[in-house]
């Protein structure tokens, strides 16, 4: 890669980050897809008991660890573009790996 893409790949990762902890405080508060089926079909308590939400690192997308609302949820947007370019950064590197063994 060339200095352009990674000025190119740096542009982007700021822009999601800025997206991610300024535009999800927008983001509607309902519950959504599964969820929403859960509890509108009566088997969320079920889904819980088998699923306990505090082993999830974001639950219902907000860290329970600050008392701010908006920043339980700007961080949790912000450590989930964080967790989605670590696992994308293995994943090219897997891929470097194999293409030199070649």
């Amino acid at each position: 890669m060339n200095k352009r893409d990674y000025t190119f790949i740096l542009a982007g990762i700021i822009a999601a980050l800025v997206i991610a902890m300024f535009v999800s405080v927008f983001a509607s508060s309902f519950p959504d897809g599964l969820k929403k089926v859960a509890e509108n079909l009566g088997f969320i308590d079920k889904a819980e008991e088998i699923i306990p939400e505090s082993i999830f690192l974001i639950p219902d997308y907000v860290f329970d660890a600050v008392d701010n609302e908006l920043w339980q949820t700007s961080l949790a947007g912000m450590a989930g573009v964080f967790i989605i370019l670590a696992v994308f950064g293995v994943v090219y590197l897997i891929y470097k790996a194999a293409g030199k063994k070649k």
